[in-house]
């Protein structure tokens, strides 16, 4: 399946449904395979990534369509962050500030021990919250510099 291909596929599947969700994953789609258009790549590269369109069978049928292309969605995603490193915007930011809370559980808890445990936990949410979005920004600028950002 080429990108243009999918890229009409996911349009006229926009017009064909009034669930929000589902629209909102189509969107998601389509914006890739717009930013993927205007990249510069080789033929090679494009052909594994229209091969890639290909093995997620995006024309098969399913019965839960938004649970089926979101997953695809995803497949994608990884593909394109594994192949070319290319991530959308702010996913290192996401990917810290979770990472972030889940540490700051962890330290809340051990200063907890010390201190009233539910003001160390929430404290350590906080401080952990607040240090994964510095790192996820830092990352998401440097992506964004080197041009890995779809």
């Amino acid at each position: 399946m080429t990108l243009q291909e999918a890229y009409n596929y996911f349009k006229s599947l926009k017009t064909k449904t009034t669930k929000k969700s589902e629209i909102k994953v189509y969107n998601q789609f389509i914006d890739i395979l717009k930013k993927l258009e205007n990249r510069e790549f080789t033929t090679d590269e494009f052909q594994s990534i229209e091969v890639e369109l290909g093995n997620l069978n995006l024309k098969s049928n399913p019965d839960n369509r938004k649970k089926f292309f979101k997953k695809a969605l995803t497949q994608f995603k990884n593909y394109l962050k594994d192949t070319f490193s290319l991530t959308t915007e702010g996913y290192y930011t996401k990917l810290s500030v979770s990472l972030g809370m889940l540490f700051g559980v962890a330290f809340g808890v051990i200063m907890g021990e010390r201190f009233e445990k539910s003001l160390g936990i929430s404290f350590g949410i906080c401080i952990g919250m607040f240090i994964g979005a510095y790192i996820g920004r830092r990352k998401d600028a440097q992506a964004k510099a080197a041009g890995n950002i779809l």
